[in-house]
């Protein structure tokens, strides 16, 4: 990475400005144990959802207005691509989303000869209502997880996923195998005290995925790291991390988030 300087960096926490597609060619090769990916969903448009009870566009963002699906697709294959280079051999990737981008990650994997391991329902409990009346109301997104190869041996804690205290999860029983449906809560109020990224997840969700596929010391990637949930996530439980975003806003409530955890 000689060629870019971090933004900011402060211990095992670095934070990049720019291009994901370009940063990515300047990684090292097989350098990151784990990534974890939410990529823009293309959705952004002419249509309302609701939030905090209000009715508010759902324009995210430039960076979240699509090209069309081969377009579309063409963008999700090339990050995924370009992530597979920076994996360690037995190294992992998440990717979250919705049915505008979850479908394409999927197949830009195969394509890419990652080997999918697991498909998981996030259900959020405190979904907001569907304000048109027409449709189900939207309350999951997708998860992707998958291995660099498919005869990787990748890492995975199943003791502390099966034993641990997960009681913020309404449907993962104790003392029983963790399951593919996880009922998590969207982010906290006090996960946003610093402002609030429009696609900002939960940092109960981040944390199981950090502590599920990954050791303390182990590096952590995410390419559009927003507000850096996962950042904050690798952090508290002594992973290194390294994020990417476009925009400088949500680079600079990455690092009032980061400090202050006051480490």
């Amino acid at each position: 990475m000689k060629k870019y300087k971090p933004y900011y960096k402060n211990k095992n926490f670095f934070l990049y400005h720019g291009d994901s597609l370009e940063l990515l060619k300047a990684l090292p090769e097989n350098h990151f144990d784990m990534i974890f990916a939410d990529p823009p969903y293309f959705l952004s448009g002419g249509s309302f959802t609701c939030q905090n009870g209000k009715m508010v566009s759902v324009k995210k963002g430039d960076w979240d207005m699509g090209n069309g699906h081969e377009e579309n697709f063409n963008f999700h294959n090339r990050w995924i691509e370009a992530c597979k280079k920076v994996l360690k051999p037995n190294g992992t990737i998440w990717i979250s989303g919705t049915y505008h981008s979850i479908y394409q990650c999927g197949f830009a994997l195969q394509k890419n000869n990652y080997h999918i391991l697991n498909e998981i329902s996030w259900f959020k409990p405190n979904a907001a209502p569907n304000l048109s009346c027409r449709f189900f109301t939207a309350s999951h997104e997708t998860l992707i997880w998958a291995r660099k190869d498919k005869k990787a041996k990748h890492k995975f804690n199943y003791d502390l996923m099966r034993n641990g205290d997960w009681s913020e999860d309404a449907f993962k029983k104790p003392n029983k195998q963790m399951r593919s449906v996880w009922s998590i809560n969207t982010p906290k109020r006090e996960e946003k005290i610093f402002g609030k990224h429009p696609t900002q997840k939960s940092l109960d969700l981040l944390k199981r995925l950090v502590l599920a596929s990954t050791e303390e010391g182990d590096r952590i990637l995410d390419p559009f790291t927003g507000s850096s949930t996962t950042g904050i996530a690798s952090i508290m439980h002594d992973r290194k991390f390294l994020g990417i975003d476009l925009d400088k806003n949500y680079l600079d409530l990455s690092i009032k988030r980061f400090e202050s955890l006051k480490l």
